[in-house]
């Protein structure tokens, strides 16, 4: 049996999940790294905003961020995640 710490991790994961501005960028860093701006043009929503959900994407270990130029380019951070965004998107239509 898996220890409750593991539990917590992915339970951490499907929380910053369950927000759709949230999943809404995670989706569209399925195929592009982006940065900021072009999130923001994509959603419409405030800079600030995409910030503070990128924070929290962030923290649970989804996204990384890696400086380009000026500016920091998120991706996805590894293809586990990528897979569930996946499955997430098959199964629930």
């Amino acid at each position: 049996m898996e220890k409750n710490d593991d539990y917590e991790k992915k339970a951490e994961t499907l929380k910053a999940l369950a927000n759709p501005v949230r999943l809404c960028i995670v989706k569209g860093l399925l195929d592009e790294r982006c940065n900021v701006s072009k999130i923001q043009e994509c959603l419409k929503v405030p800079q600030s905003t995409i910030s503070q959900h990128l924070s929290k994407l962030k923290y649970a270990g989804i996204l990384t961020g890696v400086r380009c130029g000026t500016e920091i380019c998120y991706n996805i951070k590894n293809e586990d995640i990528r897979e569930l965004i996946r499955v997430i998107f098959r199964i629930l239509k």
